[in-house]
């Protein structure tokens, strides 16, 4: 093969090459290019979240597992049994909390 052949297809596929990379920096600067890499990096952070969240809810599951499987007696959560929250007062202090109708016409 002739020499000139090999370096004038060399230097067109460097062109080429050239020209599509500098089309799609031009594009990734205009303003239709920053809208979609905000939305590529919005939807990236989205996914993010859900792989934590279900994460955290897989954790939770195999903690209370292994929090049942160390009680000898576990306790059936049934009708008659509630689980209140930490923060809640008892019920006693929650009513003297309440106002009076009396004192208000």
């Amino acid at each position: 093969m002739n020499p000139r052949l090999i370096w004038f297809v060399a230097g067109s596929a460097a062109g080429v090459y050239a020209s599509v990379k500098a089309r799609r920096a031009a594009y990734r600067m205009s303003m239709p290019g920053l809208i979609d890499q905000a939305a590529a990096l919005g939807t990236g952070v989205r996914a993010f979240a859900d792989e934590v969240r279900d994460g955290m809810t897989t954790a939770e599951h195999r903690f209370a597992r292994e929090l049942a499987a160390d009680d000898p007696h576990p306790e059936p959560l049934g009708p008659t049994t509630t689980i209140a929250p930490l923060d809640a007062a008892p019920l006693d202090d929650a009513a003297s909390d309440l106002p009076d109708e009396r004192d208000h016409p």
